[in-house]
């Protein structure tokens, strides 16, 4: 008995199959997630480290070369780009194809932490990361408080990021800006001169003075107490009162005697605002496995629970991008383009068959195969994105092409005088491997895309699956449940030209009719131009292959998108303080918010955000400002053209360099076309990077043509002369440690307030830490505690 058989003569069975096949498919609908890309990830591994207050050459030498020596040996490695900054080394492993991210991500740190102790003792320790798509922001946002900044800082880190993180769905969040509590202990160097002391024996009477010991515990018979030893600073004042030396006659030094000691708040490394309101930026990061619109939801609504339970400190939030506003966008989209495919689809079976009831055998074909498809999907682990949506839109044609198929001979069957049950057996039985080959045609298309290697791969994974799956649903279909209805209800039609519908669907029939001869007199007069008709066929075969060598075709990896977002990259020269690009980001703000196209501006002094593999730098030269604009129905301008004409703005602000970034569903694009010039000796290759930037920048087309290694920074160079450090008693350590102390200072002592830690910032006054000659004149002492200025 064939499968059809049992449909014919088991209706029950198959009605009660896909039932619950549609029940179970609603069902997993209900629990798939929405996001606006599949889950891809790409065969990068990066290793980012902070070595605070280095200069880019002293990270290029003691951090980046030693960490690449170290993951060079990793499995698979393809090659290694590596950035160093000031302060910041990133190195970036490129996998081979089919390599394990998480192996080698694994094995990336075992090596690193081998080698870490011969990384210098004051830095960060190194950072692996491999991207993944789920790790991007979902929410960045930005809040204010009508409170201090440190109290600010203090409320979102302490209070307010706990509570969000809470939030089911919330894989990470990170706080761009604000300035954390601090406690600055700034001493002045004449003082220390007089005094005869130096930096170091400040920290050590400090470190020595704010300690706690687990001193154990005494027991009796009847009870049993812990010891407790606390000698921590219980008040800035008792840190003023510290004493810092006692001489033999009693005279003591106290720290207030050296130094100035300020609660105050950590230096400004980053500064955030939206739309021009200072605040601390916030970034929420889904986990992996979370629906993307639902984290962005239940987050509003946190945020909106956070406002007023702090309603008495002024706390407000503003969204600056919200991606579940697009990734909803874009899934409403696809799911009006497939309820028109449905309505279409509909409209031509009904033309061509010329009956609502046989109609609707087809299209009973579309949920059948449609609904039990999320099963599969669900227990994939795919969600609802642009690209199994899209699958779904495209499939809808091609589930009805069995049916049709079958259908249409099970009528040639009826017209040859059978009833329906025989014609439905016999018809199905006769097209069946047609109706197969039919499917097989498909599959073979979208398996090959669905076991493709690297990113695009696991793009079009979902794509190609989601095809696969529904039309072997329709195969099924075709073969069960489209002969069951047409064994019990199928009528030939009888069109009556006294009928409205008689007449219309005849004079379809005639327009038909008429394409049919029409396309026998070609049929006919390319039968006799055999030799024409196979020449214009290899011409045109050859003139598409040339279109896209030839350059009227572009490739891109994904195309171009109007999603009304866009990251302004700002740059000034090297050297800038953080104070100076302040003002200039506040002047390009200003001319940015001026146009009405603008929704908001989020804007990042001091840092531009990277991926998830570098994260950001911190620099105090660098701004980004990224730009949400109204709905692109609203506003006459695109996207690509609005960044133009931003930039011409924005580019006579005197020294700003300025560089769009438009952003489409795959996040910030970079630069298309990257060239890599590659030596052994630095200034042969600056030489010829220039000749090549020269080359590429007048080449036509060509637009942002930047070097990737940016001017360096102005520096002061210490030359030591090791002959007078020997004469005077002097190690390099005393030297460097001093240094230090003025200038980088050391914030590894904490301060104790309310059950929360804040560091203790020894430095040299800010009054000292301005010129040549404050460094000149840093004051070093040998062991026999004689002075000796740098």
């Amino acid at each position: 008995m064939t499968v059809t058989e049992l449909a014919i003569k088991r209706p029950l069975l198959i009605l009660v199959i896909f039932f619950t096949l549609i029940l179970f498919g609603f069902i997993s609908y209900s629990s798939l997630n929405y996001n606006l890309l599949p889950k891809f990830e790409a065969n990068v591994v990066s290793v980012s480290t902070t070595y605070r207050g280095a200069s880019a050459d002293e990270v290029q030498s003691s951090i980046t070369k030693p960490i690449e020596d170290a993951i060079s040996s990793v499995e698979g490695v393809d090659h290694i780009n590596s950035s160093s900054m000031e302060g910041v080394s990133i190195v970036i492993v490129q996998l081979k194809d089919g390599i394990n991210t998480i192996t080698a991500q694994s094995d990336a740190e075992r090596r690193i932490n081998q080698m870490k102790g011969s990384l210098p003792d004051d830095v960060d320790d190194p950072v692996v990361n491999r991207f993944n798509s789920e790790e991007l922001p979902v929410l960045r946002l930005s809040a204010s408080a009508n409170v201090s900044p440190t109290e600010l800082y203090d409320l979102v880190d302490q209070q307010i990021k706990p509570l969000l993180s809470n939030v089911e769905g919330v894989g990470a969040i990170n706080l761009i800006g604000g300035n954390q509590r601090e406690i600055k202990v700034e001493f002045d160097n004449d003082k220390l001169t007089s005094y005869g002391l130096t930096a170091s024996q400040i920290n050590s009477q400090i470190a020595a003075s704010n300690v706690s010991y687990p001193a154990g515990n005494i027991e009796n018979d009847q009870s049993r107490y812990s010891l407790r030893l606390d000698e921590k600073f219980k008040s800035i004042d008792e840190l003023r009162q510290l004493i810092i030396f006692q001489a033999k006659d009693g005279s003591r030094v106290y720290l207030r005697d050296v130094a100035t000691v300020i609660d105050t708040q950590s230096e400004d490394q980053m500064v955030n605002r939206v739309n021009g309101k200072p605040g601390i930026g916030i970034e929420i990061i889904k986990q992996a496995d979370a629906n993307s619109v639902e984290v962005s939801k239940m987050v509003k609504a946190k945020l909106d629970e956070l406002k007023t339970v702090y309603a008495s400190k002024g706390l407000h939030f503003e969204i600056a991008i919200d991606q579940s506003v697009y990734t909803l966008d874009s899934a409403d989209a696809v799911m009006e383009d497939l309820l028109l495919a449905i309505f279409i689809v509909a409209l031509v079976m009904l033309m061509f068959l010329h009956s609502v009831k046989s109609s609707f055998f087809v299209l009973v074909a579309l949920p059948s195969a449609l609904i039990p498809t999320f099963i599969m999907m669900y227990a994939f682990g795919f969600s609802l994105n642009l690209m199994s949506l899209m699958a779904l839109s495209l499939v809808v044609g091609i589930l009805v092409d069995d049916s049709i198929v079958i259908l249409e001979n099970i009528f040639r069957h009826m017209e040859m005088g059978k009833d329906r049950r025989t014609a439905a057996i016999e018809g199905r039985s006769e097209i069946g491997f047609t109706a197969i080959a039919i499917t097989l045609v498909d599959i073979v298309v979208f398996v090959p895309m669905a076991i493709a290697g690297g990113m695009i791969g696991n793009i079009l994974r979902e794509f190609s699956l989601v095809v696969v799956f529904s039309t072997l649903m329709s195969l099924l279909v075709s073969f069960t449940l489209t002969p069951l209805l047409a064994s019990r209800f199928a009528t030939l039609p009888h069109l009556s030209p006294k009928k409205f519908f008689g007449r219309f669907f005849l004079g379809f029939e005639r327009i038909i009719e008429s394409l049919k001869r029409g396309y026998g007199n070609i049929l006919e007069w390319t039968l006799s131009h055999k030799k024409w008709i196979i020449i214009g066929v290899f011409a045109l075969f050859i003139g598409a292959v040339s279109l896209i060598p030839a350059g009227f075709i572009g490739t891109a990896f994904v195309s171009p998108s109007d999603k009304g977002e866009m990251n302004i990259a700002l740059e000034l020269a090297p050297g800038t303080s953080l104070k100076e690009t302040n003002l200039k980001v506040l002047e390009a703000e200003s001319l940015v918010m001026q146009h009405p196209e603008v929704m908001k501006v989020f804007s990042n002094v001091g840092t531009q955000s990277g991926n998830s593999l570098t994260g950001g730098t911190s620099t105090s030269n660098i701004a980004e400002l990224a730009i949400q604009m109204i709905d692109k129905n609203e506003r006459d301008i695109t996207q690509d053209e609005f960044g133009e004409v931003i930039r011409n703005e924005l580019s006579k602000i005197p020294g700003l360099k300025v560089t769009i970034k438009p952003t489409g569903i795959t996040g910030s694009s970079e630069a298309p076309i990257q060239v890599a010039v590659k030596g052994t000796n630095l200034a042969d290759i600056w030489i010829a990077a220039k000749k090549v930037k020269a080359i590429i920048a007048a080449t036509a087309g060509t637009d942002y043509v930047e070097f990737s290694t940016k001017n360096p920074q102005t520096e002061i160079d210490i030359q030591l002369d090791k002959a007078k450090m020997n004469l005077a008693g002097l190690s390099m350590t005393d030297v460097g440690t001093s240094l230090q102390m003025a200038f980088r200072g050391n914030n590894n002592l904490k301060y104790s307030d309310n059950g929360e830690e804040y560091a203790i910032n020894i430095i040299a006054d800010e009054a000292e830490r301005k010129s040549v000659d404050d460094v000149r004149n840093v004051i070093i002492r040998n062991n026999a505690g004689v002075q000796v200025r740098l």
